[in-house]
């Protein structure tokens, strides 16, 4: 399509070099409508096809669907992980269960006998002792015992301590910040599983579906084309000759191929730098070579059934050039 655009640009500008005026200069191109490409998210296969190519889509109507069990096992083990972060959050801030305080408060005294016990059999033995009714290892061995259960009661009187004052602050603060994890990727993942069902971004027409069911295209990979736009335009190239005298805002007849009425349009942009730049010297000569794209758009009656203007076909404009450049 390019090679023949350049063709019929190259004609233009031998036939405008002949003597013609620049006023019967054409430039020729394409008919165009906004295209709209949508890009898959994921790297899935497809799975199925919503809408048929060629048809009107509306926006947010569904185009086709990936494959989405992947992206639902990651759901579902978010919704788990967040469920236990809530869980554990909860324990937390409704504090210990009355049972354990139970449990360690007995504890608490059995360890209390304990050493009561030890420290009355202590003061009986070193009594031994002084009548040297006993042998000093034996002090030496109670003494011992004494201290290991001194030690069992400091410290099921801390257990037991712990259990009633409940989790710190700071222990709450890290499940909480875990459990906000937990909703962000719970969140992503749902997001992700929504991207397997790819919809329409814009209304329009579903102009191509560029890969089959089965296939998997990679992220970022175009899966539908769809044309949009309340009208077509012209996508032409300028020549240099009448470059100058042309401005967003100028007016134009386009001729279209297979259709005998002209349009009129509106010149919408033209670009500041030419889209062929010889590599040598820019002479009178070479300068002509030189052409512009530009976008045209196409005054057309949407009650005529004109919006169903095809892409692709070729179009001539012939412009009313700004005298004010001369």
């Amino acid at each position: 399509m390019q090679a023949k655009l350049a063709l019929l640009l190259l004609a233009s500008l031998l036939l405008g070099g002949c003597g013609r005026n620049a006023e019967d200069i054409q430039a020729v191109g394409t008919l165009e409508w906004t295209r709209i490409e949508v890009a898959a998210q994921l790297a899935e296969p497809i799975s199925a096809w919503e809408a048929p190519e060629g048809q009107p889509v509306a926006a947010g109507q569904a185009l086709l669907r990936l494959d989405a069990r992947r992206q639902q096992a990651r759901v579902d083990a978010a919704q788990a992980a967040r469920a236990q972060a809530a869980a554990r959050l909860a324990e937390l801030e409704r504090g210990t269960r009355s049972e354990r305080i139970a449990q360690a408060r007995a504890r608490l005294t059995g360890s209390e006998r304990q050493l009561d016990f030890q420290q009355r059999e202590l003061a009986r033995v070193e009594a031994l002792l002084t009548r040297k009714l006993i042998a000093p290892d034996r002090v030496d061995q109670t003494r011992t015992a004494r201290d290991a259960a001194t030690a069992e009661r400091d410290a099921a009187r801390a257990t037991l301590d712990e259990l009633q004052q409940g989790a710190t602050t700071e222990e709450r603060e890290q499940v909480r910040q875990a459990l906000a994890a937990a909703d962000a990727e719970l969140a992503a993942a749902r997001l992700d599983l929504e991207h397997t069902r790819v919809v329409a971004p814009v209304a329009g027409r579903l102009d191509e579906l560029p890969f089959k069911v089965g296939e998997r295209p990679p992220v970022g990979g175009v899966v539908a084309v769809i044309l949009t736009g309340a009208r077509p335009y012209a996508r032409v190239y300028v020549p240099e000759t009448i470059r100058a005298r042309l401005h967003p805002g100028s007016t134009a007849t386009i001729s279209v191929d297979g259709i005998d009425t002209p349009f009129t349009g509106t010149l919408r942009k033209i670009s500041a730098d030419p889209s062929f730049t010889p590599y040598f010297a820019l002479t009178e000569h070479d300068r002509g070579r030189l052409s512009f794209v530009a976008e045209i758009d196409v005054d057309v009656d949407t009650d005529t059934g004109h919006q169903e203007l095809p892409a692709g076909v070729p179009a001539q404009a012939r412009f009313a050039l700004d005298d004010t450049q001369n």
